[in-house]
């Protein structure tokens, strides 16, 4: 009975521990003062801002409620334990067996417990500094999100492809839709993305560093999920170009929209009609307001401030270096791995655990 009390002790002060780095006890007091606040009899009159609060009580309810039974769970068992009955040993581990493996339940549901976490995604690739090679290095990241999304037998769709002069691509985003938690899952890989290796470009063969921009995003496509006053948009509808300049699409079908207080664009081009071009581009342009929304901890668009991350040195997040060495290096994890031919055929998921543990703990 006393090696069950420890045994009970200990999981008691794993899950305070965990309780506090998820600053749980921050959620249960504005959890409370957001029920204190739908309690009161004027709470409907604004009904935007209603529904909004009664919204995050819903998630912070559906967050906190688990940790809560858990707790309480353990301190009733550690209360019986200090019983000293040995006729309830029995019962007491099969207890602490059921919370155990509630609590690494828990701890695997909360990575991907973000607002937009269960959604798909929309990820975009951005060629930068570096010339052919980082157009050439953007062709390569697309490869490699592909294979990826091969794997966990999700469905890729190319909404829109700008190739490079000589090599690979301007830029292109994908749709990956029909997994699980795809954006969750996804979304640690946002950043500049930077690669170290010997040019085939360059007639002598030197050492090249070429840097792409990955922009994921949740797919938002409901058109009530993101405010946008259409006061803030300006729309231009121009001729869709091919490669090379040459024209693929007689009409004007091919749409730019500007979101004008964050200087947000999203250009469509693809070979279809304006009136789905421009769907495409809302999509977009609501997935990368949600994104930005998230990244900025701000409660309202109209609080964003642009994007201003460029793909050059000082803001990669991930390295790859094919020579004079191999290795593959997140700079906000440290994981690494020198299996780089790997990770460029779409084995990220050490990447994307690392990541998902990483921003749990801090």
């Amino acid at each position: 009975m006393e090696e069950l009390e420890t045994d009970i002790t200990e999981l008691q002060a794993e899950v305070e521990k965990t309780y506090r780095q998820l600053k749980l006890d921050d959620a249960a007091t504005e959890l409370e003062k957001l029920r204190a606040e739908m309690a009161a009899s004027d709470f409907w009159q604004d009904t935007n801002h209603a529904k909004a609060v009664s919204i995050h009580e819903s998630q912070l309810s559906r967050r906190l409620s688990p940790w809560q039974d858990l707790r309480n769970n353990l301190q009733s068992d550690l209360e019986v334990a200090k019983l000293h009955d040995n006729t309830l040993a029995a019962e007491l581990d099969e207890h602490l067996s059921s919370d155990r493996a509630q609590f690494e339940v828990l701890k695997e549901e909360l990575k991907l417990s973000g607002l937009y976490d269960s959604y798909d995604a929309i990820l975009s690739i951005h060629a930068g500094a570096g010339g052919t090679d980082a157009q050439d290095w953007a062709q390569m990241l697309l490869r490699m999100y592909v294979r990826w999304a091969e794997q966990h037998d999700m469905h890729v769709d190319t909404v829109d492809e700008s190739a490079g002069d000589e090599a690979g691509l301007k830029s292109v985003t994908l749709e990956l839709t029909g997994g699980d938690f795809t954006y969750g899952k996804l979304k640690g890989e946002h950043g500049v993305h930077r690669l170290v290796r010997l040019s085939p470009f360059n007639a002598d063969n030197l050492r090249q560093t070429s840097f792409a921009k990955v922009e994921v995003m949740p797919k938002i496509d409901a058109p009530d999920a993101i405010d946008i006053d259409e006061k803030d948009l300006k729309i231009d509808v121009f001729r869709s170009g091919g490669h090379g300049g040459q024209s693929v699409n007689t009409t004007d079908s091919a749409v730019r929209i500007t979101h004008m207080p964050t200087g947000i664009v999203v250009s469509i081009q693809n070979e279809r009609s304006q009136l789905q071009n421009r769907e495409t581009a809302m999509t977009i342009l609501r997935s990368r307001l949600a994104a930005l929304q998230l990244e900025q901890h701000a409660e309202k668009i109209s609080e964003l401030k642009g994007p201003n991350e460029q793909a050059a040195w000082g803001n990669q997040i991930r390295s790859y270096v094919l020579h004079p060495y191999k290795q593959v290096k997140d700079l906000r994890t440290r994981y690494e791995t020198s299996n780089v031919d790997a990770v460029l055929d779409g084995d990220l998921d050490s990447f994307i655990n690392a990541y998902l543990e990483h921003n749990l703990s801090t």
